[in-house]
């Protein structure tokens, strides 16, 4: 056969084969779906699975540290409720805000109750000195020693987590972030971090008027969801979309609002997003949350293959196509 029906021959099979899009891993809280959610050993089993960023959750503490948490409060991930029961407010839950970083250290953290089922499950007395609150500071430090050990380039995925109550409260998390990646050297566009955030408001103030030069993703959720921190149905339209092309690298949308379960069909919010050149990073795409009559290997392939997502975040990420 000649060389040039050869490379002719060559094109129209390589057409033909079907080529599924490389995406990266993001570990959801660490690997959160075996250890207690942003702990140090959730981090460091999170590494040992060559993910491409790890996820920290931010709250800020009393005396102005930023703390690795899910919540803006204690009672659902630690002992708080037994170690400091007269600290509550008046709605009954304990916040963070309300506890130095030397008190918050006092507490241990436990499984996410009724929601992570596989997750290491320790009684009081085989945990005790384990599962401790982490630092922004202490898993920075841990991903970039783990990093230089292990010969990796693992990301941070920092979320600022509900800017405008944190202000209420008098602490300003997102320069508080800032600061604290300036200080760390990581505040510039070739670092591998992307911040994170549902606040709209907060993506454009980041960027604009704080200062960051990272990359910057908009979180979206669901209004019906309670307490919305953006207009969510608007943020996925083409006008909502053009904005945070204007100060943002991408979107973090839960990953239902990318396709149609019942006909597998990419939306149309998923198909403007590419269009604005956004990433797209959804949450949260694990094994056992398929949408009923969708099986996990077919939610794979409508996000990898159809929507072509860049990254997903997940809690399992051994169990994710690569």
């Amino acid at each position: 056969m000649k060389k040039s029906m050869m490379a002719a021959a060559l094109v129209a099979l390589l057409g033909s084969m079907h080529v599924v899009q490389a995406h990266e891993v993001i570990a959801h809280r660490g690997a959160s779906g075996y250890l207690p959610e942003h702990t140090l050993e959730a981090v460091i089993l999170a590494h040992g699975m060559d993910v491409d960023y790890i996820e920290q959750d931010l709250v800020v503490s009393k005396d102005d540290h930023l703390v690795v948490l899910h919540d803006i409060y204690l009672d659902k991930v630690t002992d708080v409720a037994s170690k400091f029961p007269e600290r509550k407010r008046a709605d009954g839950r304990f916040y963070a805000v309300d506890f130095t970083l030397a008190e918050l250290k006092q507490l241990r953290v436990n499984a996410r109750q009724g929601e992570q089922t596989r997750q290491v499950q320790l009684s009081s007395d085989e945990r005790a000195g384990m599962f401790r609150i982490s630092t922004f500071a202490e898993q920075v430090a841990l991903i970039q020693q783990l990093n230089a050990g292990r010969d990796r380039a693992i990301g941070f995925y920092p979320e600022v987590k509900q800017p405008a109550w944190h202000r209420r409260e008098g602490k300003d998390i997102s320069r508080l972030l800032v600061t604290a990646l300036e200080s760390y050297g990581l505040n510039h566009s070739d670092a591998k971090i992307m911040v994170q955030c549902f606040d709209f408001s907060e993506v454009q103030r980041l960027r604009n008027e704080v200062g960051l030069k990272t990359g910057l993703v908009q979180l979206l959720g669901e209004a019906s969801w309670g307490n919305p921190e953006s207009d969510y149905a608007w943020l996925q339209t083409a006008e909502g979309l053009a904005e945070i092309a204007k100060v943002a690298q991408g979107v973090g949308p839960w990953h239902r609002q990318l396709y149609d379960p019942r006909t597998q069909e990419v939306s149309a919010f998923a198909k403007q997003a590419k269009q604005q050149g956004l990433l797209i990073h959804p949450y949260t795409v694990n094994f056992d949350n398929a949408p009923e009559g969708m099986s996990f290997a077919e939610l794979e392939q409508v996000l990898f293959e159809q929507v072509k997502v860049d990254a997903v975040f997940t809690d399992y990420a051994d169990r994710i196509q690569r």
